[in-house]
């Protein structure tokens, strides 16, 4: 009975040391990665990705992972989870940080995960951005304070506190034409005191707010257009990346179309985005997550179903986005010649 008791202590101990020794690897992995991607460069193409569900609307991890690895594949520079495509005002925390792990999970450390904060009460805002961290995103997409219009002092301070909370690197929402509140050059200057606060995602539609920031802060912030009608101008304008949103159907076009902007070859990079631009104006609709899942669909990396309030398209309007999406997909672009840009 003895000898027993001391075996069986034995393996509970043996069984202890196996689980440290295993979560202390776990932990190891999480800070390698979190350290390679603390300084990672806001540049390329970012998509700012669906979020699938199934019939009985729970995520759809399946189908969200074919989509994940399709932009992998085509050589995308980074994630972008839980934004306005994603239907983030519909998810719950929890079904948050399923998405942000199980991208950690697929992307294994290839490409930078950045998790939406787009909240109303700075707490919460504050407790989301350390969820995406302990579910290891590698930075953050902050919007301004939801459904409350925020004065410049106010949003200078809420996007502050939350900075001033994280280790993560931010991009800022700069979206007026959507969320009403503006950060403007001069609201820029107090934020950029902030070390984390690195990148902004530009999208008043204004081409000339590029030249503003870029002529006052230079180098130092780094600038992604997040239109998709007005991508290739602001490339070409000085922007250094791209968040996207049809990218989600048409990965391997949009990656092609910034590495040749990236590489000055303007008319090949112009003959494809005017090819595109009937799709990427999908985009700039109330409509915009129903008409690029039907592009998914279509594409094979995605399904229509949405999360209600959302329903997916009827009628007339449904016939005219699949017919720009049908004449789309039969005069889609010969990309062979662009292998070497699409490249994992």
């Amino acid at each position: 009975m003895t000898k027993h008791k001391t075996t069986n202590s034995k393996c509970f101990i043996f069984f202890i040391l196996l689980i440290e020794n295993f979560t202390n690897i776990k932990i190891y992995l999480l800070f390698n990665l979190e350290e390679k991607f603390m300084n990672f460069t806001w540049e390329g193409v970012m998509p700012a990705v669906t979020t699938k569900f199934d019939e009985n609307d729970e995520l759809d991890l399946s189908m969200f992972e074919v989509n994940i690895k399709a932009q992998i594949e085509s050589g995308v520079h980074g994630i972008v989870l839980g934004g306005s495509l994603g239907e983030a005002s519909t998810l719950t925390q929890e079904e948050k940080n399923t998405l942000v792990a199980e991208t950690v999970k697929i992307i294994e450390g290839k490409i930078p995960v950045i998790m939406t904060i787009a909240e109303q009460a700075t707490s919460v805002a504050i407790q989301a951005a350390r969820e995406a961290k302990e579910n290891g995103a590698n930075g953050l997409m902050i919007l301004p304070p939801m459904r409350y219009k925020s004065t410049d002092y106010e949003t200078v301070n809420y996007f502050k506190t939350i900075a001033e909370s994280t280790s993560l690197p931010i991009m800022i929402y700069n979206n007026p034409v959507d969320y009403k509140i503006e950060v403007t050059v001069d609201m820029f200057e107090e934020l950029m005191k902030l070390q984390n606060i690195k990148a902004v995602k530009e999208s008043t539609r204004d081409i000339v707010n590029i030249g503003r920031l870029r002529n006052r802060f230079g180098n130092d912030l780094k600038i992604l257009t997040g239109v998709d009608p007005l991508a290739l101008e602001s490339l070409l304008t000085g922007a250094d990346g791209w968040v996207a949103g049809l990218v989600c159907a048409f990965p391997s076009e949009t990656v092609v179309i910034y590495e040749l902007a990236k590489a000055g070859r303007v008319k090949e990079a112009t003959e494809i985005y005017r090819w595109f631009l009937p799709l990427l104006e999908l985009d700039i609709s109330p409509q915009l997550v129903q008409n690029i899942k039907l592009a998914e669909v279509a594409t094979g990396i995605g399904t229509e179903t949405v999360r209600p309030p959302r329903l997916p398209l009827l009628g007339k309007e449904r016939q005219r986005v699949l017919k720009v999406i049908e004449d789309g997909i039969k005069s889609r672009p010969n990309l062979s010649n662009y292998k070497d840009l699409i490249s994992e």
